[in-house]
Order: structure tokens, then C-alpha cells, then sequence
């Protein structure tokens, strides 16, 4: 990280409490993906008595990133403190591990919530659909899938039925050899790209 980051981390000494350094770190991970909006820049500023707005975005820079290698990079709560060099202030090193520590594990929660967890195909079986009912006017399959949900919310294995005809079966299949043949060529193509470094560094 830029040194001329670190330098503009005393700028927080200015605030009246830790409640206020609290907010401003709690307001960059609400605004994480749209960034701050006029009215939060301004209660910031307000905070720590900054008389020009620009003053403001060195700083947020270097919260941002000390909040990222908290949140992404799995760092251990007792190896907070270690992330800040020397130069910054002991007291300063202080306030802002013992916050970080406190929202490390809220915000990877956060983090894991907003991933799109998909169900993973555990098992498929299928039987001909009985025949001797009036609604069944064509042979038909019946799949049966169970799926495997990752998801936090909703944990757990989850059972899928639906009947296939002749030519949507037919369909389907067409569908699955394509997709058959595009995992082909995207592994054919990453084994190329490996290959082609492990040559370059030979």
C-alpha cells in the first residue's frame, strides 16, 4: 500500500469519538458498491472538521482498502494490527483494529450473502410414466433429480419431477451435447494457455 495512504490516516484523530470513526467505516461497507453519496461525504467531512471535500478521498481510499484485505483475504483477527505500518499512529492502530475486528465477521457474512449459490446435481433417476392414465396421452419420461443447496438460507437437498416427451427429450439432449462440446473447448483452450506459460517460463 502507498505511503502517501498511510500519511493521510491521522486525518481520523480529528473525530470527537469512536463512534464516529465507526461510522465512517460502517458507511464505506454500505456503500461499498456505489460509493459514498453526496449527503454521507458531507457528514464525513463535517466529522473530521475538513474544510474542502477532496481532502476526504485519499483517506477513504486507504479505509477501503484496509477493509478488503480484512473481508477478502481471510485474515486472522489477531493479524489485524500487522497490516499497518510503523508509521501510523499506536493509538490509531489500535482504534482501527479493535473496529475491524468487530464488523470483520458481519461484513464476510455480508459478503457470502450476496453470492449466487446455485443447487449442484447430486442424483438423477427417471421410470416411464404409467401408462394407464387418462392424462397420459403419449409415452412420457418422469426425471427425478436431487439437488444439493449450498445456500445458507436455504441449506439442504431439494427434489425436482417433471415429465419428458419423445421430441422434448430429443431437445434436450441436442442442448446437452452442445453444452457437452463448449466445456470441451473452454478446457481444450485453458489447457493450451497453461501450456503456453509453463513453455515461456522454460
Amino acid at each position: 500500500m502507498e505511503h502517501t495512504f498511510w500519511d493521510h490516516l491521522p486525518l481520523l484523530v480529528r473525530a470527537n469519538s469512536k463512534e464516529s470513526v465507526e461510522y465512517v467505516l460502517q458507511a464505506l461497507w454500505r456503500t461499498r458498491k456505489a460509493g459514498l453519496d453526496a449527503a454521507d461525504r458531507q457528514v464525513i467531512c463535517e466529522m473530521l472538521h475538513l474544510q474542502n471535500d477532496s481532502d476526504l478521498d485519499p483517506l477513504l481510499v486507504c479505509l477501503r482498502m484496509l477493509i478488503r484485505r480484512c473481508v477478502y483475504e481471510n485474515i486472522n483477527k489477531d493479524e489485524i494490527q500487522k497490516l499497518f505500518p510503523n508509521e501510523v499512529l499506536p493509538e490509531l492502530q489500535r482504534l482501527l483494529t479493535i473496529l475491524l475486528q468487530k464488523f470483520q465477521r458481519e461484513w464476510q457474512e455480508d459478503v457470502f450473502k450476496d453470492q449466487v449459490i446455485l443447487p449442484r446435481l447430486k442424483a438423477m433417476t427417471w421410470n416411464m410414466a404409467n401408462q394407464d392414465t387418462a392424462e397420459v396421452t403419449e409415452p412420457m419420461a418422469v426425471i427425478n433429480l436431487k439437488l444439493q443447496n449450498d445456500a445458507p438460507s436455504h441449506s439442504g437437498e431439494l427434489d425436482v419431477k417433471f415429465q419428458l416427451s419423445k421430441d422434448t427429450l430429443e431437445t434436450m439432449v441436442k442442448s446437452m451435447y452442445c453444452i457437452r462440446d463448449q466445456l470441451s473447448d473452454t478446457d481444450v483452450a485453458s489447457n493450451r494457455r497453461h501450456l503456453s506459460q509453463e513453455t515461456n517460463i522454460v
